[in-house]
């Protein structure tokens, strides 16, 4: 390979960067320019319900509706496992025997 094959690569890929480049910065003028690009306030913002239950809310947007429901006693994943791995196990490390001795 003689050394001019590297510098026309360099070349044509700097020209392909650059006008990518400019497409891109041309392309967001013409849109901020147009007025096309304009966000609108009352798209983006979400309605929030309030119901009668405190457990569940309802969220609405442009193109959807959630609703999420809490469980009232919900236990998570992680206390579940935890107090299955280390349930009868206290926190103190004295053996049952010496906390039942009353002295």
């Amino acid at each position: 390979m003689s050394f001019k094959d590297p510098t026309k690569w360099n070349n044509a890929v700097s020209l392909m960067y650059a006008f990518g480049v400019w497409t891109m910065i041309g392309s967001y003028a013409y849109y901020k320019y147009t007025g096309q690009y304009d966000e609108k306030p009352g798209e983006k913002e979400e309605e929030v319900e309030e119901l009668e239950s405190p457990n569940q809310v309802v969220s609405k947007t442009a193109h959807n509706k959630t609703t999420v429901i809490y469980k009232e006693n919900f236990v998570p994943l992680t206390a579940r496992i935890y107090t299955f791995l280390f349930r009868g196990q206290s926190l103190n490390k004295e053996p049952e025997e010496a906390r039942d001795d009353p002295k």
